[in-house]
């Protein structure tokens, strides 16, 4: 559904003006206008000041098959929200004299390997969680990316050595959930303990998080959960839940409004319970929300912001004449959610979502943030609906081109002909990928990664696209064949056709040779 466009008087009613309190109507009808405006089947909104739940609801529906109505106890995946657990663990262990941020990787993973031998030896358990490897965006996301792959925490572990950075090392932030994943064996090794039973017993438990599990498989009781949705071939369907448990330390814990705003007043006490138990000391809880790895910050910044950048499992910035903001987004297939915090206000603002579209947790955080800072109306709801009309039309147009192309190239009398193509491709960290024919067409499959299949279409004579049969990943790349003399293919490398394809999809990052 497409942004339409809003009456300057609508504005004004939905706007939210919190400048001493939550305006909960206002604030209910901006909900409802950025459920309708992005097409999210269902959002929970809470905000927490001065260590009290201001405002904590649900609205819309938990899933388009039972409408049942989302609610602030309703379950959401939070994804890389899961981050700041991680290190805040590990924070746990430097406690303890049991870990030291800056030990080698290698003094608790001896088999760890980089590409680069001296990246390697110089790799610490500060560089697991500061973005800063030299691998690429999401490099080796494809090991547990999407749900039903084989692909174990091991099997990443001995595989990363096989990625390619893409920068120097320690040089500049390119988002890795791998690294992350290794992070968490760390703990595991140094803990005695499972990242899922540490999270849980350690941390969750002690803070009062009483709904909240690590993963989505732990949880049983599943009456109050989202089901996920996302956009595909133009309409917002519901999908199966998809997360690999091998990558829980990365993205896997399941959570509500109320139980992550009672986590935000945990870290604004401090780090000191309700019960007044300190769970990390003053100095480890410092060094967490310290800059380890710059971002730029864009000029015309909405905040005003001098720095930006990356610390232990959180971004960090400021806002507004120095406020120092630290926050986080998730997103897995079907779901998106946000958690900021401002401690210089004792505001924490979470959203959480059933649909794959940032504008909509943007809007509400945006709006809500802005009354406490005392920003005038900025209506962000305008801002990123038209911006949003813009993209997806952008993405559905190339789409579009590309396969209107396809259409042509079917007819093309000069494509190879499928003995030049058919065989088994091989990448040294993601395994086989098997393009086959059946005298009427081609398919594609990803051997360790099940749901991976599709068709294989002509483009052109070196060309074609892979179609995903899951029109929910909206991940249809470009498959590039390279030939011999013979014009028989002895390579190929995949591209994106669309930007809108999540960055973990990164099929960029194979480097497929035919073995027969």
């Amino acid at each position: 559904m497409f942004f339409k466009k809003i009456t300057f008087l609508y504005i004004l009613f939905v706007s939210l003006a919190i400048t001493a309190q939550v305006d909960e109507k206002k604030l209910d009808n901006l909900v409802k206008e950025t459920l309708r405006t992005f097409d999210v089947p269902g959002i929970s909104v809470g905000i927490l000041k001065d260590g009290k739940i201001v405002y904590a609801k649900g609205h819309g529906v938990r899933s388009l098959t039972n409408k049942k109505e989302m609610n602030e106890n309703t379950l959401v995946g939070v994804a890389s929200n899961s981050k700041g657990f991680t290190c805040f663990a590990l924070a746990m262990m430097v406690d303890e004299g049991k870990l030291n941020w800056d030990d080698k990787v290698r003094k608790y993973i001896p088999e760890f390997q980089m590409y680069d031998a001296w990246v390697t030896e110089q790799f610490t358990v500060r560089d697991l969680v500061t973005h800063r490897s030299g691998l690429g965006l999401g490099a080796g996301d494809l090991m547990f990316f999407p749900e039903g792959n084989d692909f174990t925490v091991k099997d990443i572990i001995n595989n990363v050595k096989h990625l390619k950075p893409v920068s120097s090392f320690r040089s500049e932030f390119k988002y890795n959930n791998n690294m992350f994943i290794i992070a968490g064996e760390v703990l595991k090794r140094v803990s005695g303990l499972s990242w899922e039973e540490f999270i849980e017993n350690k941390i969750m438990k002690p803070v009062g998080m009483s709904n909240s599990k690590a993963s989505y498989n732990r949880v049983t009781n599943k009456s109050n959960i989202i089901d996920a949705h996302t956009r595909a071939d133009g309409k917002v369907i519901q999908i199966p839940h998809d997360w690999s448990e091998t990558a829980n330390a990365a993205g896997g814990i399941v959570s509500n409004v109320k139980d992550m705003l009672t986590w935000g007043n945990f870290l604004m006490n401090d780090a000191v319970t309700k019960e007044g138990k300190r769970l990390l000391s003053e100095k480890e809880f410092h060094e967490l929300w310290q800059l380890q790895t710059p971002l730029k910050v864009r000029k015309g910044d909405w905040y005003n912001s001098n720095f930006r950048g990356y610390g232990l499992g959180w971004f960090v910035t400021d806002v507004k004449g120095g406020y120092k903001q630290v926050y986080h987004t998730g997103g897995l297939i079907g779901t998106v959610t946000q958690f900021t915090m401002i401690p210089d206000l004792d505001l924490a603002i979470v959203v959480l979502t059933n649909q794959m579209n940032g504008s909509a947790f943007n809007t509400i955080t945006n709006t809500i943030k802005d009354s406490y800072l005392g920003y005038e109306d900025r209506n962000w709801l305008i801002t990123f609906g038209e911006r949003n009309a813009k993209y997806l039309k952008y993405n559905d147009d190339l789409k579009a081109t590309v396969f209107a192309k396809v259409e042509e190239a079917k007819k093309n009398p000069n494509l190879p002909k499928p003995s030049k193509i058919v065989g088994t491709y091989q990448d040294n960290w993601f395994g086989d990928v098997v393009i086959s024919h059946d005298g009427m067409s081609y398919t594609i499959k990803c051997k360790r990664s099940s749901y991976l299949f599709g068709e294989l279409l002509p483009y052109n004579q070196t060309t074609y696209v892979a179609k995903w049969n899951n029109r929910s990943y909206d991940a249809d790349v470009f498959v590039q064949f390279t030939f011999d003399e013979n014009g028989k293919a002895q390579s190929a490398t995949i591209k994106y056709i669309a930007p809108i394809t999540d960055f973990s999809f990164d099929f960029h990052d194979l480097n497929l040779k035919k073995v027969n």
